[in-house]
């Protein structure tokens, strides 16, 4: 068996897109429209992982947007997407700065949890393990559901 995507139907693909591209910095490798089924298809890769997912060889997040509207709810039914960063504090800021609000912060210096446009939760691990506290993570509340 090889894990092929994970599927999030998604209701504002501008927004999702920026949220996913521009603020998680993830990599559109293929997209297909079906004009009968009403619906856009884009699969996007980790940036470590692109080379390898245009060769079809890495996992990759596939989002679906429907064409004609749906109410998705709070999506926690999912779970969660999880992704390895490089440093928690600065992807974090980032979020942050982009109107994302950090619903569990990274207290531990290792783990922190957001929310996607669709309510998709995002889970954020520091590769290598947990980084020294730092503020204003070190004392940020968490907000929210994650």
């Amino acid at each position: 068996m090889k894990y092929l995507h994970t599927m999030v139907r998604v209701s504002d693909l501008d927004a999702t897109l920026n949220f996913y591209c521009g603020l998680l910095d993830m990599v559109e490798v293929r997209r297909t429209e079906s004009e009968k089924g009403r619906y856009t298809n884009i699969f996007l890769a980790a940036p470590e992982d692109e080379g390898v997912a245009r060769a079809a060889k890495a996992p990759l997040l596939e989002l679906t947007f429907n064409w004609d509207p749906e109410d998705y709810g709070e999506g926690r039914n999912f779970g969660h997407l999880a992704f390895e960063v490089d440093d928690i504090y600065a992807t974090c800021q980032k979020l942050q700065d982009g109107g994302v609000t950090i619903n569990r912060p990274p207290r531990d210096g290792y783990m922190a949890f957001v929310r996607s446009p669709d309510n998709v939760s995002v889970e954020l691990l520091q590769k290598g393990g947990p980084r020294d506290a730092a503020e204003p993570w070190a004392s940020m509340e968490n907000s929210g559901k994650w």
